[in-house]
């Protein structure tokens, strides 16, 4: 299994970036799929996941109403629009695939993950 997220970049307070994630090696559109981060000197922390069929989202209270997951199980692309960024978004974004069957914010029940992209916001 191989997840390549892609995206990220440098972007004013209040801009907007859409993270992409690509993946291959198994049956994409019965996993769950999740949104992670980690800042310089803090440990990873969840973003939003998204489940199998896409009916189900959720997502960290610190980008609830500002970010917004999606999947495309037909090419087989996650992804995340990030608006109104703040300099506290700013971090190293992975993407990642569950195990089957969960669906979760927990980074323990996630067991492939991309390499991740930087997002950089200037306030």
């Amino acid at each position: 299994v191989q997840l390549q997220a892609s995206g990220g970049g440098l972007v004013q307070a209040g801009g907007s970036l859409r993270l992409s994630c690509a993946y291959s090696g198994r049956t994409f559109s019965t996993y769950s799929l999740g949104w992670f981060r980690q800042a310089p000197g803090k440990e990873r922390e969840f973003v939003a996941a998204i489940s199998w069929t896409a009916i189900s989202t959720v997502y960290a209270d610190s980008v609830k109403g500002r970010f917004t997951v999606s999947r495309d199980n037909a090419k087989n692309r996650l992804y995340l629009q990030m608006n109104s960024l703040k300099p506290e978004d700013t971090a190293v974004y992975y993407c990642a695939t569950a195990k089957a069957g969960t669906y979760s914010s927990r980074s323990y029940d996630y067991d492939y993950w991309g390499q991740g992209t930087q997002v950089t916001v200037s306030s």
